[in-house]
């Protein structure tokens, strides 16, 4: 988020936090954050609130994506930069990172606009009068997500690091953060509401909303497996694909400048966390796969006792039943690294 500090921005979700403090006082107590972002938050406190749960949705759907993964968007705790060191690495990981962030800065931002949480913005007044779709003619109404502020702000607050600079790293953060914002956008939908008699949909009102950020999150997955490999041109204004049998344009794809570590040991240098004591699944030859996801080192099995609902019936009216049952599983985790045996002789 062009890095705001994870706990910091957090604490913004706490509308006491924007009361009991000046804007002044709080904008300048967020580490991280450049001269144009500062003045932004001192402009508008009431949308770092927004970021704030924008951050945290991010990082929830971060996780979810990468969730059967080495890397699986782990946060490192008392560090400021929230993903540590892995956004050191001009990588794979950082490029996703950075696109949705970005998208989630629009998604927070544009859904406080269309609450009515935030003074300087609404509902999209721009779509008015009647339109028409495959299902026939509409009005539109109703409060329409205003999806180009949302961008606006976004474009503004999360590239105005990336733009102190002019090197290979920027300009890849700046497309980065621009793919994300884009996506949110690509999943804009009509909702309707039907006013026709008995329920008929003789008569529609309409307006745009955005979609589940989930969507947006499974897009960008999907633009993280097919990251293009950049290199900056000669004269520094922008970069060119390193394969040069790459023929497509990269203007939606995610691009990344450095190859990622394999992410199976600890290296802290590389914001690693290795993939020793992660749960693994022992039937599976995905990425989830013990194989694969402890690099060949093994795994161990624990037997572990669970309980979970069964046996659930419907009791009239209007109950539903169920008996705890137990039962016994297998828990395959991935065995820690195994140093040489000639290192504990020296």
């Amino acid at each position: 988020i062009s890095w705001v500090g994870k706990r910091a921005i957090i604490q913004f979700s706490g509308h006491w936090y924007i009361g009991a403090l000046g804007a002044r006082v709080i904008c300048d107590n967020i580490p991280g954050l450049v001269n144009k972002q500062r003045q932004l938050c001192q402009r508008h406190p009431d949308l770092m609130q927004s970021i704030g749960e924008g951050a945290k949705e991010w990082i929830r759907e971060c996780q979810h994506q990468f969730r059967h993964h080495r890397w699986n968007c782990s946060t490192l705790e008392r560090d400021h930069t929230v993903f540590g060191r892995v956004m050191l690495r001009s990588s794979r990981e950082a490029a996703f990172v950075y696109a949705i962030s970005s998208a989630g800065v629009v998604y927070a931002i544009t859904r406080a606009c269309s609450q009515g949480e935030l003074k300087i913005c609404g509902c999209d007044t721009h779509r008015r009068g009647r339109a028409s779709d495959e299902e026939g003619d509409f009005d539109w109404g109703g409060c329409s997500d205003n999806i180009n502020y949302g961008i606006k702000f976004a474009k503004a607050f999360v590239d105005a690091r990336a733009r102190m600079v002019k090197d290979a790293r920027a300009l890849m953060n700046l497309h980065n953060n621009r793919c994300g914002r884009m996506a949110v956008k690509r999943f804009m939908k009509t909702e309707c509401k039907c006013h026709g008699v008995s329920g008929s949909c003789a008569l529609r009102t309409c307006w745009l909303a955005m979609s589940d950020f989930l969507q947006t999150g499974d897009y960008l997955r999907k633009k993280y497996n097919t990251a293009v490999e950049v290199t900056m041109n000669q004269d520094g204004s922008g970069f060119m694909v390193a394969d040069r049998d790459y023929k497509k344009t990269t203007k939606n794809d995610l691009v990344y400048i450095e190859n990622s570590p394999d992410y199976c040991l600890m290296d802290r240098s590389a914001g690693s966390l290795g993939t020793a004591g992660r749960v693994c699944n022992k039937s599976s030859r995905g990425m989830d796969g013990c194989e694969v996801m402890c690099c060949g080192r093994g795994y161990d099995t624990t037997r572990v006792k669970r309980v979970s609902k069964c046996e659930c019936k419907f009791k009239w009216c209007c109950a539903v039943e169920c008996r705890d049952c137990e039962e016994t599983v297998d828990v395959h985790t991935c065995k820690p690294h195994k140093k040489p045996d000639w290192l504990d002789l020296t």
